[in-house]
């Protein structure tokens, strides 16, 4: 299976490092026209270079010019994100309006924006970016855990309102893939091991594994699926304990175990 994206027009939010960067340059890469955003300059003037270098079709610019230039929109990548958090006792109003500014309403602006275009087109992709928080919160995350499963059920109800037009939405649902916001492969060693013990492949994803996700959703052949939430975790507690089966493979010395 060949995914082919040449030709197409791909808007990426929050493209400029960690996930959302990794999921532009694979765009890119297929060969996506990959237009990317993010609120710091200096890092999509990285990308840009970093495209150049291989010969990649995209840019960074204002969201209403991509239209103007393109003719069309036939990608949207809603990746942007913030996760600051707290007790719900100690948690802040400004810490609770961040979370849902960013994570729940920018997705809902991006996606009303773009919609009267694809359904113009009649056609066209719209990926959000979701949790496994939205799955199942950790205690202190209530802000995010909220803005993430808003944006799995917004994603259900646009996807119904926009099937009539062959538009597909769907989410993806990240779960312990380190990056600069999360910093899980930094933890202290032990709770490094707690964390992974939850994950049935127990190893940390990376943003690749992301990405060639995002790449299938947005080409022909995940025509078929929408109003989805996509769990991308390694299968974290698929069941209550996955740590037992790595310990029975390491008593048959099939595997090791720290």
């Amino acid at each position: 299976m060949l995914i082919d994206l040449k030709g197409k027009v791909a808007l990426v939010t929050g493209a400029g490092r960690g996930i959302g960067r990794e999921i532009a340059t694979t765009l890119a890469g297929e060969g996506a026209i990959t237009v990317v955003t993010d609120v710091r300059p200096e890092y999509l003037d990285a990308l840009s270079a970093e495209w150049r270098a291989n010969g990649w079709r995209g840019e960074h610019q204002r969201c209403d010019a991509v239209v103007a230039a393109h003719g069309r929109i036939d990608v949207l990548v809603n990746n942007a994100g913030v996760a600051p958090g707290g007790s719900i006792e100690t948690l802040s109003e400004e810490v609770w309006d961040l979370n849902q500014d960013v994570n729940l309403k920018g997705t809902f602006l991006m996606c009303r924006a773009v919609a009267p275009i694809m359904k113009r087109q009649r056609s066209g992709r719209i990926i959000n970016a979701a949790s496994y928080a939205a799955i199942t919160p950790i205690v202190g995350g209530a802000a995010y855990a909220a803005s993430k499963a808003g944006v799995h059920y917004f994603t259900r109800v646009l996807a119904g309102e926009l099937g009539p037009w062959n538009v597909t939405v769907n989410c993806y649902a990240p779960g312990m893939i380190p990056t600069e916001m999360n910093h899980f492969d930094e933890a202290p060693a032990a709770h490094q091991r707690r964390l992974l013990d939850t994950l049935t492949l127990r190893r940390w994803g990376i943003a690749r594994d992301v990405a060639h996700l995002v790449c299938f959703l947005a080409s022909d052949h995940a025509a078929y699926i929408t109003g989805t939430l996509i769990d991308v975790s390694g299968g974290k507690l698929a069941t209550q304990i996955p740590r037992l089966a790595w310990e029975a493979a390491a008593a048959a010395g099939e595997v090791t175990l720290d």
